[in-house]
């Protein structure tokens, strides 16, 4: 319910200018304001509202502007706005909002939105810690949570890494307030949600206000638990892997002995050296490498980092794609030259001579080392029909082969075979050859009575593709094979044919 749904005013004889209140839950007198738009001022050069400019100040100030106005303000996500939190909310509670009164929009109040303004590189920390405490003093409930999020005060402070903020909101909370959860993560704590989204200052913040770092939430995890793993972060995320790994070790060592622990604990290898290492992979400080199959550069640096656990490659690109200069968090490992330099987990690197060998292998074996070209195939539709969509519905099992003199049937209870074999039609050319010949085993297993026919089979259409196509003998002429038959192609890849006909792209009349 909005402010609109409250009682006419004529009605209850009170004039305009009283405010109207409404009951919700968790609050004993607050109301909800209809959602506005921003005003601005009518010769404006920005696109967002600022407090510090004579135009927007005169509507700031001036008395006609409404609370939603001012909370539509408060939603511009700009430093002008965020910094100036403290102006903005003392003009709406001039105009005779309730602390605990809430955003029609967001469902948040004036305490919400100021864990949120404290937020570092957006809003200010100590003029948003003032104002908190100032709000909680007129009885701002720190309990009160936005309908669409489920968070509440102290959830926002954690999700912004704002500690300046949880301290301000634990003073006046109760012990177990600390561990309140929220259903939009999994039903974890403001512990988890920090963790989450690495606020090394938050998780902190939170442990030294009794926190406990061994709730789990509803698919039992524990903080440690929803921690990112560095080592699959992108390898431009070195800052953030250097968080997660403290954020981790922190958590770690505040759980009680008691805990079982055993599946959060983080694997180490700083006691192996960078040399040794190196050696198990047959790889040496100078050679050639590949990251990922992608980028191509010189090893500079193995071992141990501050900002990760783990061994980790230091990799001089041959172009300026990296992130750095050989240094992280002020630490130099190696030198190049600027946005040259990345790191990368050993397992994500390979000799630069095998990503070449593996690249002259048969497009049709896949290889996670070599790097192909990237061309947006999202549009592209296969042109040749897997069948499968139709397998489902046609319970007949008959098949037809292409080419064949006579009608090949799957043998009853085989369908599940032809419907692996079926789906390799609609595979790219990359297929594994290895998983090709493991399913023509199968196949043969399943069909030991038609190996000979098979073969047979196989010969003929060895000898007819150096025949002109129009002297072929053409089962679809004869009758042997019609449009919705399902058939074996090249004795490799089933299907249903869909067309048959001549086209532009090759003499004769082809099927599909």
């Amino acid at each position: 319910m909005t402010i609109e749904d409250l009682p006419d005013p004529s009605i209850e004889g009170d004039p305009l200018t009283k405010r109207y209140q409404y009951l919700i839950p968790g609050s004993e007198d607050s109301i909800t304001y209809s959602v506005s738009a921003a005003p601005m001022p009518s010769e404006c050069e920005f696109s967002f509202f600022d407090p510090n400019d004579a135009a927007c100040q005169e509507i700031l100030f001036n008395p006609k502007t409404s609370v939603s106005e001012l909370f539509a303000i408060l939603r511009q996500w700009v430093p002008q706005v965020q910094q100036n939190i403290d102006v903005i909310g003392s003009e709406i509670i001039k105009r005779g909002c309730n602390v605990n009164d809430r955003d029609g929009l967001t469902d948040m109040t004036l305490l919400h939105y100021t864990c949120k303004s404290g937020a570092h590189g957006i809003g200010d920390v100590e003029t948003a810690a003032k104002f908190a405490s100032q709000l909680i003093d007129l009885g701002a409930d720190i309990n009160l949570r936005s309908r669409w999020t489920n968070m509440n005060a102290l959830h926002y402070a954690a999700y912004f890494d704002v500690p300046e903020l949880i301290s301000v909101i634990l003073k006046n909370a109760k012990s177990k307030d600390v561990d309140a959860t929220c259903s939009d993560f999994d039903f974890g704590t403001a512990l988890h949600i920090a963790a989450f989204n690495l606020c090394t200052g938050a998780v902190k913040s939170l442990l030294e206000h009794g926190a406990n770092p061994a709730f789990r939430n509803d698919k039992g995890q524990t903080p440690a638990d929803v921690v990112p793993d560095p080592v699959d972060m992108p390898l431009e995320m070195a800052d953030a892997a250097a968080s997660a790994k403290e954020i981790k070790q922190m958590l770690l060592d505040a759980v009680p002995l008691s805990c079982d622990i055993s599946k959060a604990l983080l694997p180490n290898y700083d006691n192996v050296t960078g040399k040794d290492m190196l050696g198990s992979l047959g790889l040496k400080l100078g050679d050639r490498v590949v990251i990922a199959g992608q980028k191509v550069g010189t090893l500079r640096f193995c071992g141990t980092t501050e900002f990760a656990s783990g061994q980790w490659a230091g990799i001089e690109l041959d172009e300026p794609e990296g992130k750095n200069n050989g240094s992280v968090g002020k630490v130099q490992y190696f030198k190049c030259a600027p946005k040259h330099g990345i790191f990368a987990p050993l397992s994500k690197i390979s000799k630069a001579s095998e990503h070449k060998k593996n690249a002259k292998v048969s497009s049709s074996r896949p290889s996670p080392a070599v790097k192909s070209k990237k061309i947006d195939v999202t549009h592209i539709t296969s042109k040749v029909n897997s069948g499968l969509s139709a397998l489902k519905k046609d319970s007949t099992p008959d098949s037809t082969f292409l080419g064949s003199k006579e009608g090949m049937k799957t043998p009853p209870g085989k369908e599940e075979n032809a419907t692996s074999l079926g789906s390799n039609s609609s595979s790219s050319s990359t297929t594994s050859l290895d998983s090709k010949q493991n399913c023509s085993k199968k196949w043969n297993t399943a069909r030991k009575n038609k190996k000979e026919d098979l073969k047979s089979h196989s010969a003929a259409t060895k000898g007819r593709n150096n025949t002109f196509p129009s002297s072929r003998r053409n089962p679809f002429d004869e009758g042997e094979i019609q449009i919705g038959d399902r058939v074996l192609v090249v004795g490799q890849r089933t299907g249903i044919v869909r067309f048959y006909g001549t086209t532009k792209f090759a003499p004769g009349k082809l099927s599909a």
